[in-house]
């Protein structure tokens, strides 16, 4: 049986042309029996979302702003929450935000045995994001739609499919017109270039996925030193609730896993075929 979910979305700090791939995420982990949003629509920077609302059937919330610096939003939003845990109709919330403020109601909602899926800009304070069980960044969600935008131009144009390749090539005569680029004394210029800084900034980034996926399978190991995948994954999530794969370009966590030097990835079937598990084990 699928999860009964409440998605209450903050306006003042959510995007409109986002709302259809939060929703497909939001499918992901359970049916969407609630869906409002919060804001004071008398105010034309909400204009993007009112046609959003019809199409999705996503039910306004007015709350007007009473005092200048406070944000009545927010409270409102606070409250409806607890009208509706106290209902004990749902298992879990979808809170669509990047504002802390929603830290305790996150805290507060598990406390009671409900799931909290945050949905936020990678901008969103790290506190709110622990608060949560599962923590999904909108910008991942903007590239997969951009994704999905792409493959539908593909089909309709299939010379589309060779620009790929073209890309490659560019990047590749650029990626050696810059290794060949000196300074005015011959010796390679010491300003590191964007490009350098991006390499620096990948790896530290991986060096930190190395030591997480490390740390997961000490945790889930056997005795053998192989541990199960899925176990693995579920481990990370509740170490870091803002783990997501399309952060580092992979779908799935074992594509992920794959690319790194220092685990094998192992596909195991089991006695009757119908069903394939993968395990990892460090090398």
């Amino acid at each position: 049986m699928q999860q009964r979910l409440a998605v209450l979305i903050d306006a003042d700090n959510a995007q409109a042309d986002l709302i259809e791939a939060l929703l497909d995420e939001v499918i992901k982990y359970g049916v969407a029996s609630v869906k409002r949003i919060y804001g004071d629509w008398t105010q034309p920077n909400l204009g993007k979302w009112k046609k959003k609302l019809v199409e999705h059937a996503i039910q306004p919330m007015q709350q007007f702003g009473y005092t200048v610096g406070k944000n009545a939003t927010d409270s409102a939003l606070i409250i409806d929450a607890m009208d509706l845990l106290y209902t004990q109709k749902f298992d879990g919330f979808c809170l669509v935000t990047s504002d802390s403020d929603f830290t305790r109601l996150a805290t507060r909602l598990r406390e009671s045995g409900l799931t909290v899926y945050g949905f936020g800009e990678k901008k969103t304070p790290r506190a709110f994001i622990s608060a949560c069980d599962k923590f999904i960044y909108v910008e991942n969600l903007r590239t997969g739609k951009s994704e999905k935008k792409a493959e539908k131009a593909d089909k309709k144009n299939p010379a589309v499919a060779a620009a790929p390749a073209v890309v490659e090539v560019a990047a590749e005569k650029t990626s050696r017109r810059k290794k060949k680029t000196k300074s005015g004394d011959g010796k390679p210029a010491s300003e590191p270039t964007p490009a350098i800084a991006d390499e620096a900034a990948a790896d530290v980034s991986e060096r930190d996925l190395d030591d997480l996926i490390g740390a997961a399978l000490d945790a889930c190991a056997d005795e053998s030193g192989w541990a199960a995948l899925g176990a693995m994954g579920q481990y990370i999530i509740k170490q870091r609730p803002d783990f997501d794969t399309r952060s580092y370009g992979k779908k799935r966590l074992g594509d992920l896993v794959k690319t790194l030097d220092g685990f094998a990835v192992d596909t195991r079937t089991s006695a009757d075929g119908k069903s394939h598990s993968l395990y990892v084990h460090r090398k």
